[in-house]
């Protein structure tokens, strides 16, 4: 479950890259939790993806 929100999360932050920068800002702040997700369950000592 994690997985696919950390991809999607990715998905739409190259999308914001190629296409407005109205939008950049939200999609950057989402890849940003996303990262912060993934670190999280690494320090956990869980399988990160």
């Amino acid at each position: 479950m994690l997985y696919t929100i950390a991809v999607v999360l990715v998905i739409l932050w190259l999308i914001g890259l190629v296409s407005s920068y109205t939008i950049g800002g939200l999609i950057h702040i989402l890849l940003v939790i996303a990262i912060v997700i993934i670190l999280l369950r690494i320090i956990s000592g869980r399988k990160p993806l």
